[in-house]
């Protein structure tokens, strides 16, 4: 399997990045991080992971070995192919995804194009016991989740609203929270 690929980025198209490692140019679907790596750099590292069907074989790229190890448990759900997978990792960095799972966070995934509630639910379902032991995780409060679903309720996007309330005090009342929210974003 090629695990990473190190070359010069001699272009991006709309199914990838292009790599030339050595005189081969090698096309890879890359997460956004790793396009923006790849911008204006002589040269880049780009984790990877290879999938080969009956039909084809596609390289995925990721900026670094957190959004591959994701990739590859996500692949491991039912009904979770590369490109669905290449979609969550490509949503929210890899450690905000990986607390969503452990928060029982589907709305989170809802909210990527592509994945409706039954996929997001046999996400976190299938994924919260493997990554769940993971100590640097520590689920936030349910008086958070109903915050940012209040947000989302105002026409916010999921991860806009987490950032907003990312250095809100989450023992205050729903309300007060919505409310700083709202006042940091004026």
């Amino acid at each position: 399997m090629i695990a990473r690929l190190r070359g010069k980025p001699v272009a991006s198209t709309p199914e990838g990045l292009v790599l030339d490692v050595g005189g081969v140019g090698y096309l890879v679907a890359a997460t956004p991080a790793a396009v923006r790596m790849a911008s204006g750099a002589d040269e880049i590292t780009v984790e990877t992971y290879l999938v080969v069907r009956e039909d084809a074989m596609q390289l995925y790229g990721f900026a670094d070995r957190a959004e591959r190890e994701l990739f590859v448990h996500l692949l491991t759900v039912n009904g979770v192919g590369p490109k669905v997978a290449l979609a969550v990792v490509s949503g929210s960095p890899a450690d905000e995804l990986r607390r969503a799972i452990v928060r029982e966070d589907i709305a989170r995934f809802t909210a990527i194009p592509g994945i409706g509630k039954k996929t997001a639910e046999r996400i976190v379902l299938e994924l919260k016991e493997k990554l769940g032991a993971v100590e640097t995780i520590a689920p936030k409060g349910e008086g958070d989740l109903v915050a940012r679903d209040a947000l989302v309720e105002l026409g916010w996007t999921v991860l806009d609203a987490e950032r907003a309330l990312q250095d809100v005090d989450e023992t205050l009342p729903v309300e007060e929270q919505v409310r700083l929210a709202l006042r940091r974003a004026a």
